[in-house]
This record gives C-alpha cells, sequence and structure tokens, in this order.
C-alpha cells in the first residue's frame, strides 16, 4: 500500500507519490498535563524536521518518542548486545555510508563460492536473501485476481469495479500531474528571465512588480509552490517529474492486467516450491528505494556527522528483499518471515501491505512460526484513512477482529509533527482493534540509495521507528521475550484523550483513545524504564 499526498493548483488537483536511570516507577508525563500542553506554534526549524520523530513531547511539545532522552537519561554509556532486525521489504543499499557497520552478515557463508555452507537452502545469502529475484515492478493483488480469469471468486465483482475506478482515477492524476508540471516549468522559465538568475529565491518573486498578467499567473503559481514545502521550482519540477513516474508505473505495471512481473520461475501459489530467487538484496532501479529508507529509520549510525540517527544502535540489518512496485506475493513473505526467524532475527519489520491476500493463511501460519522462535514483528497499519476494525487488510496475525494467532505482531499508525487535533496523519489508518499503537510517520528523514537522505512520510515510516525501540528493549534486555517487549511498548506508550482529526478531513474528529488498542503514542524514554523493571522482575 503507498501514500499518496494531496495538493491543488489553479483549477485542478494533482497527487504525488511517496514511495514511516533505574527508578521504581514509569516516568511519563501525566495525562492530564499531556491533554493541556501548549501546542506548538513555531514551524519547525531545519534541524527539527530531520530529527522530530526522536524529540520529547513535554519538553520540545512535538510527539516524538523521546529517543534522546532515552539515549542521554537511560542507556548512556551501557553496552547492549546486538541484535538482528530484519528489513522485508524492497531492496536495501546495504553500501550506504550511514549504514556501515549496521549489516548482518551471515558468517556461516563463505561468499561468493556457490555454495551453500550452512545448508540453510539458500546458496550465499551472505546479507539475506531475494525473493524477488530479478523482478521489481508487479500488479497489484486484485489485478492478478482479475488476470486470472476466475469469475466464480467471491471478490471478482469487487475487484472489476476497483480496477476500473482505479485505472480512471490514475489516468486522470496522470494529465493534472502532465498539466501541473508544465505550468511549473513555464514559470521556472518565466522568472528566470525577469529576476536574470538561474537560481533565485522567493523573496526575489516577491519582490516582482508587474502589470503582465501572463506573469502575474507564473508569480502565482510559484508562491503556490512555496506553500507546499518545496524551496524551489527546481525541487518541485524534480519531485513531481518522480511522482509521474510513480504514477505512470502505476497505470503500465500495478494496474495493467496483462503484465507479468515474476521472473523467479516458481509458482507464487505453491508453497512446496522454495529456495528461489537469489542473494541480491540490493536495489535493481534507481527508484527502487523504500528498504533503504525503512533500514535507515532503525539503524543509521547515530552520532557518526552523517544523514541521520537511527533509533537503534547494536542492530544489524538483515535485508529480505520481497516487495515489489506493487503488491507483494503471500508466498514471499511468507517465506521471508520465515528465512528472518530461521536465521536469527529477532525483530522483523514489514512496512507494507494490501487489501486483497489468497494465501494470508500461509502469512499468518509464518507469523506464528516467528511467535515459536521468539521473533517480534512489527507492521504498518497502512495508508487508506481507513478503520482497520472495519476493513480487511494484510498481513495481518487474525482474520477480520477474531482471535489473533500468536502474541508476537504490532500495527503501528503514523504520527505528524505538530501535536493537536491534526497529529494524527492525513493518510493514517487506525482501529481500536487491529492497530496497537502509533509512532512518527509524517516526513521522516532517513537514508536512501546512493548516500543521499531524503523525508518520506507513511505507516511505512512509523513501523521502523517502533521496531527500533524494539530492538533497543532486546538490546539492553535480552531475556525478554517477543510478548513480553510487545507489552512494554504498548503499557509505556503516552496515553492522550484529546480529539484528532482522522482521515484528513476536518469533519471527521474522533478521541485519540478510539484510535489504537492501547490508546498511545510509543515512548522510547518510559519503554527502557518499564523493561528494566519488567527485567528484574524475572
Amino acid at each position: 500500500m503507498k501514500f499518496f499526498k494531496s495538493f491543488a493548483i489553479a483549477a485542478f488537483a494533482a497527487t504525488t507519490l511517496f514511495n514511516c536511570g533505574s527508578t521504581s516507577s514509569v516516568i511519563s508525563t501525566p495525562i492530564e498535563n499531556i491533554d493541556t500542553l501548549p501546542l506548538k506554534t513555531a514551524e519547525l526549524t531545519s534541524a527539527e524536521k530531520q530529527h522530530w520523530g526522536h524529540l520529547d513531547l513535554k519538553n520540545d511539545t512535538i510527539p516524538g518518542m523521546s529517543v534522546d532522552r532515552a539515549y542521554d537519561e537511560i542507556i548512556k554509556n551501557k553496552k547492549g548486545s546486538t541484535v538482528i532486525v530484519a528489513v522485508i521489504d524492497s531492496g536495501i543499499d546495504i553500501d550506504h555510508e550511514d549504514l556501515q557497520g549496521a549489516i548482518w552478515t551471515n558468517t556461516k557463508e563463505i561468499p561468493g563460492n556457490g555454495i551453500d555452507d550452512d545448508n540453510n537452502g539458500y546458496v550465499d545469502d551472505v546479507h539475506g536473501w531475494n525473493f524477488l529475484g530479478d523482478g521489481y515492478d508487479e500488479q497489484l493483488e486484485y489485478v492478478r485476481l482479475l488476470a486470472s480469469g476466475n469469475t466464480s471468486h467471491s471478490r471478482y465483482a469487487e475487484a472489476k469495479a476497483e480496477h476500473q475506478s482505479e485505472y480512471d482515477k490514475y489516468v486522470g492524476i496522470k494529465s493534472n500531474y502532465e498539466q501541473f508540471l508544465q505550468q511549473i516549468k513555464n514559470a521556472d522559465d518565466a522568472l528566470k528571465k525577469e529576476t536574470k538568475k538561474e537560481n533565485y529565491t522567493k523573496e526575489d518573486v516577491e519582490a516582482i512588480s508587474t502589470s503582465n498578467q501572463i506573469l502575474q499567473q507564473y508569480i502565482a503559481v510559484a508562491k503556490y509552490v512555496y506553500t507546499m514545502d518545496f524551496e524551489s521550482l527546481k525541487e518541485a519540477t524534480k519531485e513531481i517529474s518522480e511522482g509521474l513516474v510513480d504514477i505512470t508505473d502505476r497505470l503500465n505495471y500495478n494496474l495493467n492486467i496483462n503484465f507479468k512481473g515474476r521472473k523467479t520461475g516458481d509458482n507464487p501459489d505453491d508453497m512446496v516450491e522454495k529456495f528461489y530467487g537469489n542473494n541480491n538484496v540490493k536495489p535493481v532501479k534507481p527508484s527502487e528505494s523504500h528498504g533503504t529508507h525503512v533500514a535507515g529509520i532503525i539503524a543509521a549510525v547515530r552520532n557518526n556527522g552523517k544523514g541521520a540517527n537511527g533509533v537503534a544502535n547494536n542492530v544489524k540489518i538483515m535485508s529480505v528483499r520481497a516487495v515489489p512496485n506493487g503488491d507483494e506475493y503471500d508466498k514471499d513473505v511468507a517465506l521471508g518471515i520465515r528465512y528472518a526467524a530461521d536465521n536469527g532475527a529477532k525483530v522483523i519489520n514489514t512496512s507494507f501491505g494490501k487489501y486483497y491476500s489468497p494465501h494470508s493463511d500461509w502469512v499468518r501460519d509464518a507469523i506464528a512460526y516467528a511467535a515459536s522462535k521468539d521473533v517480534l514483528i512489527v507492521n504498518a497499519a497502512g495508508n487508506e484513512g481507513t478503520d482497520l476494525d472495519t476493513k480487511d487488510v494484510y498481513p495481518n496475525d487474525a482474520i477480520g477482529t477474531g482471535a489473533e494467532v500468536s502474541d508476537n505482531f504490532i500495527s503501528v499508525g503514523s504520527l505528524d509533527s505538530k501535536y493537536g487535533s491534526g497529529m494524527v496523519s492525513s493518510f493514517s489508518n487506525y482501529g481500536k482493534i487491529n492497530v496497537d499503537i502509533f509512532a512518527p510517520g509524517g516526513d521522516i528523514y532517513s537514508t536512501y540509495p546512493d548516500n543521499t537522505y531524503k523525508s518520506i512520510g507513511g505507516t511505512s515510516m512509523a513501523s521502523p521507528a517502533v521496531a527500533g525501540v524494539a530492538a533497543l528493549i532486546r538490546s539492553y534486555y535480552p531475556k525478554l521475550t517477543a510478548p513480553q517487549v510487545k507489552k512494554i511498548i504498548l503499557d509505556s506508550g503516552l496515553a492522550l484523550t484529546t480529539k484528532v482529526i482522522v482521515g484528513g478531513e476536518s469533519s471527521n474528529v474522533k478521541p485519540f483513545s478510539d484510535l489504537s488498542k492501547s490508546q498511545k503514542i510509543t515512548n522510547a524514554y518510559n519503554a527502557m524504564i518499564l523493561a528494566d523493571q519488567t527485567a528484574k522482575n524475572l
């Protein structure tokens, strides 16, 4: 599932794709004090924007996870043990400058000898495994259902109607993008000529005084672009051009009934066929960036003077490439979870999801298998602003709102940086039964392929934030079990009762306490204190 950030210009709308010290008791801000905190009125500084998820609600009036406070006051100079965190996602740039020293290496394998040295079925799986092989572009799951021609399927008619609606929508979005992009390019050319500057500023634009109506229109376009947090029309052109590529991919691959993306040679409907794919866990095309961004949120090397700080130190990221540009296959997800559990991962992050799942039982079985290996799974709740208690989403550890297959699965909703009624990200799914907790996910700055960095929003960014907290707990309190770590994260969060806007609709206001099982936002500081208490009572 993917996050689309909406904006409008002139008489039409366009949408851009962004493919997330010891004490005797938990020290948290009392609920009544949290709910009466003054709203932060000042804009975030550049440093705060790149780091807000680690800040403290009480001290900064920013709904971060108090990660810095946990390091400053609790972790300090303590030495923890190494925790392997598997990231089941698209490929990860394991050569990124800010992930050096944080990538898992399978010491039981001799690299490049073409032999399965550890006899786990995966040849030369040095840094993880690639269940996609050479493939990346894929259909959505309901499009696969239509491609199968199985008109007797209980959801065939639903899938057909959804496909028609989505295809028409993205044809329209593509047209809007192209028009918007052309307006920006025309405005940029005109303003360069008017200011006689290649890199003119916002102030330069605002200083222009003209009676030329066409130039006035270009100035209006530029001013609108600046309201969208773009620093220049050049930056907007780049970002929107990338969005146009993603939308074109949506039409050519994700929604194309005739497209065949699978390149591994196996039958995705046959669980007996295993050990397909290869050991290349890196991205295979420039736009494949999601896994790298997620990995950095968890484990970008802290305080090295580069880019971003990950939530957790003492982490080794195991790359499991199983999420394509489209919907993941249930078989790849199930085998990816089992691979991670069998090869030492203690936390698995799954920042993906869909609403059709032909083999969801395979994935639930894998979640239960991970539980038997004491592995905690942290999952993104999704980006459709939907109540998951009324709509099935996959992967999940239960059928609908029924009984969970195990107690090792956390579903995470997303927060934005501004505390108050708008702090729940407009895109974030929610659910008092099927979402467990919320965490920072709006415009999170993290690693991007080729030693670059970028801010992206989505529950895909909130999930690894919580996975990082889980890794912290498991590093410094390794005797705690996966269910205990889950309980600590949920119990130690900050409970909020304030009313918030849900789904980005100002008319849809709900108490924050109705949006998740815990009724809380994740707090690393409190989690480490509660972990300490729990460990002492074992």
